[in-house]
């Protein structure tokens, strides 16, 4: 498959302040791609993406790289909170959470893969890099879900995977050194790990397993 981009303008932007540092993907959680297209492209609405992948694969372009698109909101990693200035916006459609959490068809993904693998390149990032909106907005966001497949994305080394060995011994500083919000609710950061490195159990509960998997990622996220 090769990357076929259909320009889709949104005014839903301004100025960068940051370098591109993150690519975060999102589900839309909407109805249809084309309710979702629609809204990021209404200035009223005040949302906005870089990307938008349709469950076909069709990637369209709402605004270019360079320019900050409005898709994070109130958010946090690694120290920063202006997410949207230092950010690369993925949304995929998807219902979501509220529309019954429907899976990824094989060719979205594979026109994920393609993108990220593509902007990664452009913008010489890491796949430490690459994190879900769920990560940077613990208390509020639950995309891409439980359902999204990042493992197709681990495969491909475009996403982080991790192995966990010797459980954490200090678990609130080890998830502020992978990125996550130290002021946030424990609960909430865990249940937000979870959903990415543990979708099959999301409970917020720091076991054993999951001890591991933070003790991992701040070895690996935190790295400068």
């Amino acid at each position: 498959m090769s990357l076929d981009v259909i320009a889709a303008p949104s005014p839903n932007f301004n100025d960068r302040k940051l370098p591109i540092s993150l690519i975060i993907l999102h589900y839309t959680g909407m109805e249809t791609g084309r309710v979702a297209l629609e809204r990021m492209c209404d200035p009223n609405a005040q949302v906005s993406a870089h990307y938008m992948v349709e469950e076909d694969g069709r990637i369209f372009q709402l605004v270019a790289d360079d320019k900050r698109a409005w898709h994070a909101g109130v958010s946090y990693w690694q120290g920063e909170r202006d997410i949207n200035s230092a950010s690369i916006g993925v949304e995929i459609v998807n219902g979501g959470h509220d529309f019954g959490l429907p899976e990824y068809p094989a060719q979205q993904v594979a026109a994920v893969c393609l993108l990220v693998d593509e902007l990664m390149r452009r913008h010489g990032l890491k796949p430490r890099q690459v994190i879900g909106h769920s990560d940077i907005a613990v208390d509020r966001k639950q995309d891409p879900g439980e359902h999204f497949p990042w493992t197709v994305l681990e495969g491909r080394g475009l996403a982080v995977q991790l192995r966990g060995e010797a459980a954490s011994d200090t678990l609130l500083s080890d998830l502020e050194r992978a990125g996550y919000d130290p002021e946030a609710d424990q609960e909430d950061v865990v249940r937000a790990f979870q959903r990415r490195h543990r979708p099959l159990q999301v409970d917020g509960r720091v076991d054993g397993e999951t001890s591991a998997l933070v003790a991992a990622a701040a070895a690996i996220y935190g790295r400068k």
